[in-house]
């Protein structure tokens, strides 16, 4: 008999932070064959599903994007969480960005920030982030577009929405550089700088960790298989939970000091070894060529 889990249509509920790129995602949905609704009042996320229902049918995956205009029905969104919506398996996407991103963004865009009130626009950014702190920590999946251009937005949420595979875990290992900051929308992290760094091997220092000759470097070293099998049967774990919490999206953060050497070779190889679990994983290298 089939799982009626696969008959239901994606209820993705999208909110975020004003300038993080809500629009770009709402458009990538619709992209994707979503219903969307912009600036929907939580309390009417529900009547909206019963209609798509009625006139278009349960299988019509729908987007509703929801944001801090919404005023005191913000509050109600948490509320409209939990209690979900009979027939439909319930996302939230959460889109931030550092606040001088944001600002910029803002100052492009010559709007005011919809919190900033007479004050300034940081003024508006910080009240909202307080207000959005802890519809974060419910998010299923947070992106952090600080660094993401418009098109590697619609990329990031066209792998997480657009597989027919709805219900697979899906698992995206960021290698990164301590120096650029560390990802603020990672799930789990780990520092390669234990190991030595090839960046003083005189023939691997312009090469990348895309390489063999550095990859096979990194791999051989002390503790770097000792690394692999724990950290991979700590993902094996914790990856089960999330399945079983409805949580179908993870990102692993694998840094080093720059984000080229041990932190790519070490992604590269974790998400091969995540797909071997039956998983689907991608590798991707945030700072990869900033140096």
């Amino acid at each position: 008999m089939d799982d009626p889990m696969t008959e239901q249509g994606e209820l993705v509920i999208v909110t975020g932070m004003t300038g993080a790129g809500r629009s770009t995602a709402a458009k990538e949905l619709e992209d994707l064959g979503y219903f969307v609704v912009d600036n929907l009042p939580p309390d009417l996320v529900g009547d909206v599903a019963r209609l798509v229902d009625e006139r278009i049918g349960s299988g019509q995956p729908i987007a509703a994007v929801v944001d801090v205009r919404a005023g005191s029905f913000f509050g109600a969104l948490r509320e409209q969480l939990a209690r979900g919506v009979p027939g439909r398996r319930t996302t939230l996407l959460f889109l931030e960005a550092d606040d001088d991103i944001l600002i910029r963004r803002q100052d492009a865009a010559r709007r005011p920030h919809p919190m900033q009130g007479t004050g300034r626009l940081l003024d508006g950014v910080r009240r909202e982030r307080e207000v959005l702190q802890s519809l974060r920590g419910d998010a299923h999946l947070v992106i952090d577009t600080t660094r993401l251009t418009v098109h590697q937005l619609r990329e990031r949420v066209a792998q997480a929405f657009g597989s027919p595979d709805a219900t697979r875990l899906q698992v995206t290992v960021m290698s990164f550089g301590f120096k650029y900051g560390v990802p603020v929308d990672a799930d789990l992290l780990a520092d390669m700088r234990f190991l030595p760094n090839p960046f003083w091997v005189d023939e691997l220092r312009p090469l990348t960790g895309h390489d063999e000759a550095v990859a096979s470097y990194v791999m051989a070293q002390e503790g770097a298989k000792e690394f692999l099998d724990r950290f991979l049967a700590l993902i094996e774990t914790v990856t089960r939970g999330y399945l079983n919490e409805g949580k179908r999206f993870v990102t692993v953060a694998i840094g080093c000091t720059g984000g080229k050497h041990r932190s790519v070779a070490m992604a590269e190889e974790i998400a091969h070894r995540v797909n071997a679990l039956g998983l689907d994983a991608r590798a991707a290298h945030r700072d990869l060529g900033r140096e």
